[in-house]
Parts: C-alpha cells; sequence; structure tokens
C-alpha cells in the first residue's frame, strides 16, 4: 500500500538517523521509498528543506504528493529558503489533487513544533511493524496515513457552479439595458478567465498526478527485478 509518512524527531541527527534506517529498510526489501526529505520547521512555523531524495526519476518533488505535503506542513507561512526549497517550486497545494488527507496533516502538524525536525517520506509498506520499530529506536514519533485515490469530481463540481453562474448572467444580460449589459458582459468575461484557470490547472495537476504514478511503477519493477537478481545470487 502507498502511504504517506511523517515521522518527528527532537534533533537533526535523529532525523537523519531515521533517514538511514528507512534507506536499510528500502534495500532490505521491506519497504519501498519512493521520495522523502529532511525538513525542520522554524521558529515562525515555516518549513527549510535541509535534504531531499527522488528515487522516482522526476528529477524535482513539484507537483508530486510529497511537495505537497512538505508545503502543508508549513501552514499558512509555508517555505522557508532551504537547502533544497527550489524542488518544490510550483508544487500542487491542494490536498484533492493528491489524495493527501488533511486530517492526517493536522495530526502530523501539531507534533512538529518550531524547532522540531522531520523525515517525510512517500512509501510503499506492506505492513508498519519494521518501520514503526526502525524509528522508535532512533527516537521518532511515527505518523502515516495511506494515499486515497485521486478524484477529479470536486475540480469539476467547481467549474460546473461556475458555469452555471455565467449561463445565468447571460441569461440576465439578454433582458437587460444597454448599460447594466456592459456592465455584466465584463462580469462574464472575468467568470470565463477563472473558469479556463481553473481548467487548465485541473489539467496540469492531472498530468503530475499521471507522472508520478507512471515513475512509480517503474521504480517497483526496478526493486522487483533488483530482489529477483540478489535472491539468484544467494542461490548459484
Amino acid at each position: 500500500m502507498d502511504r504517506m509518512l511523517v515521522v518527528v524527531f527532537d534533533t537533526e541527527d535523529k532525523a537523519y538517523a531515521g533517514r538511514r534506517a528507512l534507506a536499510q529498510l528500502d534495500g532490505e526489501g521491506s519497504i519501498a521509498v519512493y521520495a522523502d526529505a529532511v525538513i525542520v520547521k522554524n521558529a515562525n512555523g515555516s518549513i527549510t528543506v535541509k535534504e531531499s531524495n527522488d528515487q522516482w526519476g522526476l528529477g524535482v518533488l513539484a507537483g508530486t504528493s510529497l511537495g505537497a505535503l512538505i508545503g502543508l506542513l508549513g501552514g499558512p507561512v509555508g517555505l522557508a529558503i532551504g537547502a533544497s526549497v527550489g524542488l518544490l517550486t510550483g508544487a500542487i497545494t491542494d490536498t484533492r489533487a493528491v489524495g493527501i488527507d488533511v486530517d492526517f496533516v493536522d495530526d502530523a502538524s501539531r507534533e512538529l513544533l518550531p524547532g522540531k525536525y522531520a523525515l517525510v517520506a512517500e512509501i510503499r509498506e506492506d505492513w508498519t511493524t519494521p518501520l514503526d520499530q526502525s524509528m522508535e529506536a532512533v527516537g521518532g514519533k511515527v505518523f502515516r496515513r495511506a494515499l486515497s485515490e485521486v478524484k477529479h469530481t470536486l475540480h469539476e463540481a467547481d467549474v460546473a457552479a461556475m458555469k452555471a453562474d455565467m449561463a445565468q448572467m447571460k441569461a440576465e444580460q439578454a433582458k437587460a439595458s444597454a448599460d447594466r449589459k456592459l456592465k455584466l458582459q465584463t462580469k462574464i468575461n472575468q467568470l470565463d478567465a477563472k473558469i479556463k484557470a481553473h481548467l487548465e490547472k485541473a489539467e496540469q495537476q492531472r498530468a503530475a498526478v499521471g507522472r508520478e504514478a507512471k515513475a512509480k511503477a517503474e521504480l517497483l519493477k526496478a526493486k522487483a527485478a533488483t530482489m529477483q537478481q540478489k535472491a539468484a545470487e544467494i542461490h548459484v
């Protein structure tokens, strides 16, 4: 099952110890790590990315579920300038677009107080014990949530509502005075621009989610081949 992971630590050293433990579990085949990052919450509540690792070959975290999660953990103030903050430019921040549960973000954010560090990752795991034991051993508090299926019905509902408003304005415009027609046309033009922008954003998000899904599948295929090769070498 694909899951989002946030492990909160009191110190930077413990966070990196957690990251090494995560890499070890990945190497053993206990889990598969798609991407991960070490972050810190600053005094003003913003997030600084200390280091990140993108294993799925997209080259950036922008537009991925993990990028969205990191941005959301910073709350209203978002991201601060950090070593890898450029990787998150343009990241999706709409939880509906990437399948992140809002309650999960809230739970992790309450634990990730200013001055604390966190290991955030998107992983695949079949059972939770190996990771929990590894993180607890280095002082980490684990938060995880399965990624839900990405749905676009809410985006479609938003657009449908705006189109309904525009249809109503056009109906009124047909019966309005000349002066009122001009004012209504201005509003219609503005709403039409919003609809186009909304559709473009939704399409960009769908494309990003599609690229992420394809990259994940390729990564899992490569890991499976590697594990099969190791098993074959052991039995030679």
